[in-house]
């Protein structure tokens, strides 16, 4: 089978001449990141138009030391979502780690941080901080180091000279 040949394919790279430009540009200044790079190499090769190679998945495989899938992954998205999806990168629909203290839970952390501390105690610590959220169903489980992050924020965003009012402020 030739080059020019091309097997039956689900997703056939077809890339217009200002396409092909702007990925020959951005692999000349190689200012862009290594996966950037080798999805815009992939799709050159993998172009079947008049000016691409048209090479198989197997040769590009080998040509840029990079898996199948990602070949057959950068055609779909190629085909499916357009060029600008395929060079940049996708956005997580959730972050990894789901944050401990949402909205209201971290309103009764600050709650209960502004409140009297236990007897025999001058202030809360973050240990019985961390402790009595718990204890008070606030929360499943938390350290004192996220027990100060969340406090440390209410801080930051605290106004720093409390507000009166503005006549009697002259």
């Amino acid at each position: 089978m030739s080059a020019r040949e091309v097997a039956v394919k689900k997703y056939v790279v077809r890339l217009s001449a200002e396409e092909r430009g702007q990925l020959d540009a951005l692999i000349r200044k190689g200012k862009s990141s290594a996966q950037r790079l080798m999805k815009a190499r992939i799709l050159l090769k993998a172009d079947v138009s008049e000016d691409g190679e048209g090479w198989s998945d197997s040769r590009i495989v080998e040509a840029l030391e990079t898996s199948p899938t990602t070949v057959y992954r950068t055609r779909q998205q190629l085909v499916e979502e357009g060029l600008e999806a395929v060079l940049s990168r996708k956005k997580a629909s959730r972050p990894s780690v789901l944050p401990i203290f949402d909205g209201e839970k971290e309103a009764k952390l600050i709650a209960l941080a502004c409140s009297e501390p236990p007897k025999g105690r001058t202030r809360w610590t973050l240990r019985m901080l961390e402790n009595k959220v718990v204890e008070l169903d606030i929360v499943e489980r938390a350290s004192d180091s996220t027990i100060g992050r969340v406090l440390k924020k209410l801080t930051q965003t605290a106004p720093q000279n409390p507000m009166g009012h503005p006549a009697r402020n002259k």
